[in-house]
């Protein structure tokens, strides 16, 4: 008997090969309306990477972490303000099953592990019923290898060779039936 399709897709690699890249361009093609979660993007000054923001796909935005945040949540030179992350978090991974045909989450790493309501609304969401498409580290003990071990998953290594044609293939899995 064939295995059946994970409902849950977990994107890993190598960091600048292209993960989020990816789930922006897959987003781009799904019906932006039927999804929930967010994505990061780089914060550069001067050609120099200091931070990072969280986007949600409803429109709320927030830095994530930054060179410049001081306080006890930190990831190596990175501070994270994790109640900024967190209201995002608590906006868009909160929605019902029947107003979302889908969850992404760029990403499961170190920073946002360092949430408590991140980390219970990860595992809300990969228990039911909506697929969820997620960016995971490549490395990472703790919660990250939790996730990856699960049944439900399937983990999908990007690489400069399938990069291009991994969102017109995850297209079709995201899709409502």
């Amino acid at each position: 008997m064939p295995k059946a399709i994970a409902n849950n897709v977990l994107l890993t690699g190598l960091p600048g090969c292209g993960k989020t890249t990816l789930v922006r361009r897959l987003v781009k093609l799904l019906d932006s309306k039927r999804l929930a979660g967010f994505h990061t993007d780089e914060i550069r000054e001067h050609g120099h990477r200091v931070g990072f923001t969280a986007v949600g796909l409803g429109g709320l935005s927030a830095t994530l972490a930054h060179v410049d945040f001081h306080g006890p949540h930190r990831v190596g030179r990175y501070g994270v303000d994790l109640e900024s992350f967190e209201a995002i978090v608590e906006a868009e991974l909160n929605r019902q099953p029947g107003d979302v045909g889908a969850f992404v989450v760029d990403e499961i790493g170190k920073m946002e592990c360092m949430s408590p309501v991140f980390v219970e609304a990860v595992v809300r969401i990969l228990d039911g019923p909506v697929p969820v498409l997620a960016t995971i580290a490549a490395k990472g003990g703790g919660f990250i290898t939790q996730v990856k071990a699960r049944p439900d998953v399937e983990i999908v290594t990007v690489t400069a060779a399938n990069r291009d044609r991994l969102p017109d293939e995850l297209a079709s899995r995201f899709r409502p039936r």
